[in-house]
């Protein structure tokens, strides 16, 4: 696993000005922006992502192949996107995941009078052990 990536994308210049965003190496990595500067953003965003599902799903990360064979269009262009992907995996591994506990009712009780955060308790314990 490396952390950083570089990969084309073929920008396609759209009648309202707007642009939508392929990756060749990626079929279904696709995006678009409402002009050039938030379809470059946007496309970042959607390599750091897909890479990263990818990685957590175990997947192999295809080499960058610039697309000679793809016949790009007047209104495109090829421009190559790079990604450092450690932030992207520290935003994931953080993202809070909904849990059932359950506790007798009588402690529960006990939280609900304190202004007891159970949730805040638990993630504590957890790190702390």
């Amino acid at each position: 696993m490396q952390d950083t990536y570089i990969f084309p994308a073929i920008f396609h210049l759209e009648d309202d000005n707007s642009y939508w965003v392929e990756f060749p190496n990626f079929p279904l990595a696709n995006t678009q922006g409402e002009d050039l500067e938030d379809a470059l953003y946007m496309a970042k965003d959607c390599l750091a992502g897909y890479i990263s599902y990818m990685e957590e799903e175990g997947q192999n990360i295809p080499k960058a192949t610039i697309p000679y064979t793809k016949k790009i269009g007047k209104n495109s262009f090829v421009q190559l996107i790079e990604v450092y992907l450690p932030p992207y995996r520290d935003e994931y591994l953080n993202k809070m995941e909904r849990k059932n506990v359950t506790i007798p009712r009588w402690l529960n009780q006990i939280a609900k009078k304190k202004n007891i955060n159970c949730s805040a308790i638990l993630v504590s314990a957890l790190k702390n052990n």
